[in-house]
């Protein structure tokens, strides 16, 4: 088995300091691998880099369209947002539309990485809810999802028809038998896979179009990120930035843990990465230098630039060091 490369580099005082290991793969329309680092059979849980995959049913069975989920809330539902009130007030919105509240939501409260909306509850006192979970959209569209089928409330549970479904569209996308799975932050179940098997169902989103019903379902999905990109991340965030650097040409979507994917449709192209160990700024990193290797994103853009060749500065704002692209990915 190939073993993990080099991908990250951490320089300073012009040496090498620190370094962070991966596995990555570029697929083509037809499940082939156009380029790889690393293992391309490593197995790993894809995190929230898979929630286009658990949306994906929402879109596919017609429930969207009969609730009349807008744009915004299939990028919702692909989501790992900061909870800003940007985020959230649609969340809450979308709650009410089901007649639903907090309470019914699966997810655990969470206090909002996004800066404002921390302080505005610190300076009220006031605790964060379950709509602020960075994975409430998701949840949204869940709920969607069993109220329709009149599925019960547990909707978490890994025999829950909801989350049978979820396993059976993963597996068909990813083309593979998931090994095992794990509980995800937001409680609902996490299905394994090689991460081979993650970026051949990105390029499935890549190359879908309008013939099918699961393939106009995953162009809208796609369509919804690319358009919405704050609300899958926030303003001040990776997803956000890379997907307005790249005008159109790119979906990308962050997981817990060092993982990321990338959906290319102008090439029908799907990428997935796993940093070995788990740091969320080695695979912004790596998907930036990646895309750029791609000829998706600009090396020299100031917003990709910010990811793929961060100056390090320390609390006087000095730069002390830069992290870069390893030489496989530079």
């Amino acid at each position: 088995m190939t073993q993990a490369v080099d991908l990250v580099e951490i320089w300073r005082g012009g040496r090498l300091e620190s370094w962070h290991q991966g596995h990555a793969v570029v697929v083509d329309e037809g499940g082939n691998i156009v380029e790889a680092w690393g293992d391309p059979e490593a197995v790993t849980f894809p995190r929230s880099s898979a929630k286009m995959i658990q949306a994906l049913p929402l879109v596919e069975s017609g429930v969207a369209d009969r609730f009349g989920l807008t744009s915004e809330q299939l990028a919702l539902a692909c989501a790992s947002h900061s909870g800003a009130a940007i985020h959230t007030d649609r969340v809450q919105r979308w709650l009410a539309d089901l007649g639903l509240g907090n309470d019914d939501f699966q997810c655990g409260p969470q206090w909002p990485q996004d800066i404002p909306a921390r302080n505005g509850l610190i300076k009220a006192d006031d605790s964060p809810c379950r709509y602020h979970n960075n994975c409430s959209g998701k949840h949204c569209g869940f709920l969607t999802l069993s109220k329709a089928n009149g599925w019960g409330p547990d909707y978490v549970e890994i025999d829950h028809p909801l989350q049978v479904l979820l396993k059976q569209t993963f597996e068909e996308l990813v083309e593979e038998t998931s090994p095992g799975w794990g509980i995800d932050g937001c409680s609902a179940p996490n299905h394994a896979s090689t991460v081979h098997g993650m970026a051949r169902a990105m390029a499935t989103f890549a190359r879908a179009d309008d013939s099918s019903k699961r393939g106009a379902a995953m162009v809208r999905l796609r369509e919804a990120m690319m358009t919405h990109p704050e609300l899958v991340s926030n303003t001040d965030r990776a997803c956000n930035h890379l997907m307005r650097a790249a005008k159109g040409k790119v979906a990308v979507k962050t997981g817990a843990e060092g993982f990321f994917i990338a959906i290319i449709p102008g090439q029908k192209l799907g990428v997935a990465l796993k940093i070995v160990d788990g740091a969320t700024r080695a695979s912004e990193c790596a998907i930036a230098a990646i895309l750029c290797k791609l000829g998706v994103l600009d090396a020299e853009d100031p917003a990709v630039k910010a990811y793929r060749n961060p100056a390090l500065k320390n609390f006087a704002g000095l730069v002390t060091g830069e992290m870069r692209p390893a030489s496989t990915l530079a």
